[in-house]
């Protein structure tokens, strides 16, 4: 208790150098990202860092931009500064190749998941958002049901279309306008296929979108042309990014990714592989 005194009165802080040659680990977490804008992989760090920080656990943050000779440099930096662990996220669900010359170091891929099935990846359900998104359209009453959508090589966009073909095709429903409209994640591309719909598919009565950048353009295009949202036309989003979601005029239907809770999940299964646990 006297040894305790002493430290608070001298404010003492223990040296962490020393700390981690003593114990073998550094109380170091590597995030490696290729999300430059951090759009996808600052809620994934912030629910990392929620459940790493309750182990007094620093996370490094590393940002690749895309660039493979970045990422390796990356990788041996991390090594070097011998973290207990790496955390994986990017900006895209697509599956990506596992980080090479890891030397054993515990890794999980958060998002986009690792094409190699022995490594742990905590992923976006992107099926059961799409499920999410197209039953609550038909429960609404809504028979005309268009899909606008990203790139058709982007795995989300793929994996979001073909279920919303398939839950309709349940329903008996076909696609409005007889087509996935796939373009880019912008409002500009909204804006366009929502055009496009409405001249091919005039009785379109809802669009079910592949994030809110482009929900919130086709509800642009529906109010400049005098189509009320939700009461004529409904609109559901992807993503729950507030800015596009609440900035839209109306506030969008979107489907939450939960994108903290996947970083949270990563650090939690990380935190298991570093104390011995892997799965």
């Amino acid at each position: 208790e006297r040894v305790l005194e002493a430290a608070r009165r001298l404010d003492f802080q223990p040296n962490e150098a020393a700390r981690a040659l003593l114990a073998g680990r550094t109380w170091t977490v590597g995030l490696i990202t290729t999300d430059g804008i951090g759009r996808f992989s600052t809620p994934v760090l912030l629910g990392a860092e929620d459940a790493l920080g309750a182990g007094r656990i620093s996370v490094l943050l590393c940002d690749t931009r895309g660039d493979a000779i970045r990422e390796r440099h990356y990788v041996q930096t991390l090594l070097g500064r011998r973290v207990d662990g790496i955390i994986v996220t990017g900006r895209r669900t697509d599956p990506r190749d596992p980080l090479p010359g890891l030397h054993g170091v515990p890794t999980v891929y958060a998002l986009a998941p690792s094409t190699d099935p022995a490594d742990m990846s905590v992923a976006s359900d992107d099926e059961g958002g799409a499920r999410l998104a197209v039953e609550h359209l038909i429960g609404s009453g809504r028979t005309r049901i268009a899909h606008v959508s990203g790139p058709a090589h982007h795995a989300a966009a793929r994996h979001r279309a073909r279920l919303t073909e398939s839950l309709l095709g349940d329903a008996g429903l076909e696609l409005s306008g007889g087509r996935v409209h796939f373009g880019d994640w912008s409002e500009a591309w909204g804006r366009r296929a929502a055009h496009a719909v409405l001249r091919t598919a005039p009785g379109t009565d809802a669009f079910f979108c592949g994030n809110d950048q482009i929900a919130r353009g086709v509800a642009d295009t529906l109010r400049e042309e005098g189509h009320r949202v939700p009461d004529d036309v409904a609109v559901v989003g992807y993503d729950n990014w507030d800015t596009m979601a609440l900035a839209s005029r109306p506030p969008l239907t979107t489907v939450d990714m939960n994108l903290s809770e996947i970083g949270r999940v990563a650090a939690l299964r990380l935190l298991d592989a570093m104390d011995g646990r892997p799965a």
